[in-house]
């Protein structure tokens, strides 16, 4: 039997403190390389991921690549545009119902297909009932079994909430799971802080070695305004594509029509979008503070004029003294 000498513990902790002490190897910044790109696309809740994706994906499938849109949105919208308005049976739903019935989950049970596009919903809990980050790793689990890591697809487009960069929405960032990171934001201050956040989950996690970068911002109902632009400048990520704020665009999206076809009128657009999705590098962002996100927009829009003013006490109980009760315990005299 051996045994440990009292040198043997001081050299493994004087080992793993000369480890702790290196410095990690430089993250990766160059073209991606690995045969399948995946790419995580976030942002706010509302603004227009989905129909950017469904017109995406369904572009890219006419231009002959294969390609994978997996809707990572506990409200499981993300492939109703691109299935006219249809609803998708999710991951969890499915997985939960054959499990009952005691039978496995199969790839045509959960994945359909529209023109060359493949599609999928992850799914989320019943409202109330549990958390959506985890229902994202439950459904990536499922994945895996079905061998997802095997799968010869050119491109597999993750549609992610934006609005809370954590648990399973963070899952792509914090685990290397996709190559690079896509925003989508618009001329307003919610979408943008949403889309900041997300480069600064980024830089933290490149800031511990990971490899995942920002390839890009796309604007979305872009009125002109230039926010976005200049938000997409200050952070160092170029502009994939300017979808203008258009009442045919807002129609079609509306009755849950594709747009983004090789000969429609839109086609040019959303063929541009596509290559430089495709060709994009991933970078490191330059995330914004809060003072400077207030100030891509007027003082008269944002309340940059206004004036902290400390509360007192008077505020709060209309006198400027207030005896407290004290918390120390008085024993009567035996």
């Amino acid at each position: 039997m051996n045994t440990l000498t009292t040198e043997q513990p001081l050299k493994f902790v004087e080992t793993l403190r000369k480890e702790a002490a290196m410095e990690p190897e430089a993250v990766a910044t160059g073209e991606v390389t690995k045969e399948t790109q995946i790419i995580a696309i976030y942002g706010k809740g509302g603004i227009g991921k989905s129909f950017t994706l469904a017109n995406l994906s369904y572009m890219m499938a006419q231009q002959g690549k294969k390609v994978l849109l997996i809707g990572c949105d506990p409200k499981s919208d993300t492939t109703s545009l691109l299935f006219g308005g249809k609803a998708c049976p999710t991951i969890i739903e499915t997985s939960s119902r054959l499990k009952l019935a005691g039978q496995a989950v199969s790839i045509g049970d959960v994945c359909f297909k529209r023109d060359g596009v493949f599609a999928m919903e992850l799914g989320g809990p019943e409202v109330g009932r549990g958390c959506g980050g985890r229902g994202i790793i439950h459904g990536f689990e499922t994945l895996e079994k079905l061998g997802f890591h095997d799968w010869g697809f050119d491109y597999v487009l993750l549609d992610f909430l934006g609005d809370v960069v954590c648990g399973g929405f963070g899952l792509p960032i914090a685990r290397d799971m996709c190559q690079k990171v896509i925003v989508v934001g618009s001329n307003d201050l919610q979408s943008l802080y949403v889309a900041n956040n997300v480069c600064s989950a980024v830089e933290y996690f490149r800031k511990l070695g990971g490899n995942v970068g920002v390839a890009g911002m796309v604007i979305n109902k872009d009125d002109g305004t230039g926010e976005a632009q200049a938000f997409a400048a200050n952070t160092g990520i170029p502009v994939l594509a300017a979808i203008p704020a258009h009442e045919d665009i807002r129609r079609k999206s509306a009755s849950y029509e594709i747009i983004g076809k090789p000969d429609g009128e839109w086609g040019l657009l959303f063929a541009e979008l596509a290559k430089n999705v495709a060709e994009a590098p991933p970078v490191r962002p330059k995330p914004q503070t809060q003072d400077q996100l207030l100030g891509l927009f007027s003082s008269d829009i944002t309340g940059r004029n206004v004036v902290l003013e400390p509360a007192t006490l008077f505020d709060m109980v209309g006198r400027t003294d207030m005896v407290k009760p004290s918390l120390e315990v008085v024993y009567d005299e035996a």
